[in-house]
């Protein structure tokens, strides 16, 4: 058999992690985009640029930076000692919000270019029917910006799947609990089973064909989509 019982437990790890992390990417990303679409405010490019820092932080530091944050003495680790969770480190919930945080750029932007390019019409034409900003986000801005979260969604996704640094730093390599395909990948390559790793690196390849593949046919739907 190609794949081993490691490579597909690391596969399953891993559309688990890229699902989840995609999921809470939108809940969270949503309101932080609206407001910098919307937002006069002089913190817009402070928020902005933390949102952007994975784009140009090399993933290790981030991840340094998580761990040290989430471990024992760092402030997150000891709320969530306090609370009798133990720590995130070396954990799948440590995987989700290390995740959260280094695919954050790659939901925000596409949501915050979509919520811009509706512009400032519809909103008043919602306004002058009485539509409520709740009725008006959800009935009007929902609607006109479906293909930005089409392409927030396959951006958050396929990005978390092609995380290594980040999730070697604050997962570690723990079989079934944080072993992803890259770090899977890596573990081939170092045991010079150069065969097993062709099999998982190939596919990686095949999926982001596809994945781009799907963004760029998104896009159709959307003329004018930067």
């Amino acid at each position: 058999m190609p794949l081993s019982v490691h490579d597909i437990a690391a596969i399953r790890l891993t559309l688990e992690l890229a699902s989840l992390t995609t999921l809470l990417l939108l809940l969270i990303g949503t309101p932080i985009a609206w407001w910098l679409a919307r937002t006069r405010s002089r913190l817009k490019g402070p928020v902005g640029a933390i949102v952007a820092l994975p784009l140009v932080l090399p993933p290790t530091v981030l991840g340094f930076y998580l761990l040290v944050t989430m471990g024992p003495h760092g402030p997150v680790g000891q709320f969530t000692q306090s609370l009798g969770l133990g720590t995130l480190p070396f954990t799948f919930a440590g995987l989700v919000v290390g995740s959260v945080f280094y695919s954050m750029p790659f939901v925000v932007q596409p949501l915050q270019n979509a919520f811009e390019a509706i512009g400032e019409r519809p909103l008043e034409v919602a306004a002058t029917l009485r539509a409520g900003p709740w009725d008006t986000f959800f009935s009007v801005v929902l609607p006109l910006a479906k293909p930005g979260f089409v392409t927030a969604s396959i951006l958050g996704f396929a990005h978390t799947v092609g995380e290594f640094g980040v999730v070697l730093m604050i997962g570690g390599n723990i079989p079934g609990v944080t072993r992803t395909v890259s770090v899977q990948i890596f573990d081939h390559v170092e045991a010079m089973e150069y065969a097993q790793a062709h099999w998982l690196a190939g596919g990686m390849v095949v999926f982001s064909f596809f994945v781009l593949l799907a963004l760029y046919s998104s896009r159709r739907f959307k003329p004018g989509f930067n």
